[in-house]
Order: structure tokens, then sequence, then C-alpha cells
């Protein structure tokens, strides 16, 4: 099943746009897309027992890897590129949630920003040349239809 079909039958509403491929918040920013939503910035993380992480942060801001700690209770480190493909079916530079649904082994624990409430937001749709806009309780709603688990989390920074 492609994601645009999970969309539909999770009757998921989005609005996309193509551009150009960004690999970075920055780049993205630079392309001042007309597409409404909170940018944000994915991190795929892993600690020394090969737990993974998904952090989702609104995209100019700083994960506080002290509070991450607390939450997962393990010094956290970027994943491989390697792992990044094999898990998650992406590349470098288009970290998404909506590479969850390649996840089928259920590996990956997301940590959302909790400014990431009640707002629109924007992702890649596994890709790096269109953005989606959809609401941060559909975006739970499929990281749910994954089956994946996902916290909450302050991070004050």
């Amino acid at each position: 099943m492609t994601l645009y079909e999970i969309l539909k039958k999770l009757e998921i509403p989005y609005e996309e746009l193509s551009h150009k491929r960004a690999f970075t918040v920055k780049e993205i920013k630079s392309l001042h897309l007309d597409i409404k939503g909170q940018g944000c910035k994915n991190l795929f993380l892993k600690d020394k027992k090969n737990s993974y992480y998904l952090v989702i942060l609104p995209e100019d801001k700083k994960a506080d890897f002290k509070k991450l700690k607390t939450l997962t209770t393990k010094n956290l480190f970027f994943a491989s590129p390697e792992e990044l493909k094999s898990i998650l079916n992406l590349e470098q530079g288009n970290v998404t949630p909506m590479g969850l649904m390649f996840d089928k082994n259920k590996k990956v624990v997301v940590l959302l920003d909790e400014e990431l409430k009640g707002q629109t937001v924007l992702v890649h749709p596994n890709v790096n040349n269109k953005t989606i806009s959809l609401s941060t309780d559909d975006l739970i709603r499929f990281i749910e239809y994954t089956n994946h688990t996902y916290l909450w989390m302050k991070n004050d920074i």
C-alpha cells in the first residue's frame, strides 16, 4: 500500500506541494514554499542497544539530548544511513514520520515535541521533492495506524 493509499484509507486530508529537492531544514526554508504549516525537523536516533527513535521537533528548535536521555534512559546518537534505509526505507535528507510505514518490525519509537500539539505540520511524503501539510492529530492517527509507540516530550530550549 502506498502512502497516499494509507492517507485515503484513514481519510486524512492533506495539501501537497512539489518543489526542488531539499535535504535540510535550511534548504527547505530557503525555498519559501507556499504551503501552510509548521516545518518539522526529524532526527533518526539510536542507542547502544539498537533501540531507535524518531524525534520530531519544530524546524527551528534544537534537540535537548539530556532531556531525550531522561525519556529513553539511554544515550542517543544518530543512526547510520544504512540503518535509516533498512528500517524506514529512507535516504539521508528524507527523514520523515511517513517512513514508519516501512518499519514492519516496529523498531522505532516516535518522540514528538509538545509544541506541535494542535498544529498543522509539514513533512516529506517519503521523498524530499514534495511537502505535505496535515494536522498533528492526523499525523498521530497515521503513527497509530503503523502500530508505533509515540510519546509527547517537553523540549524547552
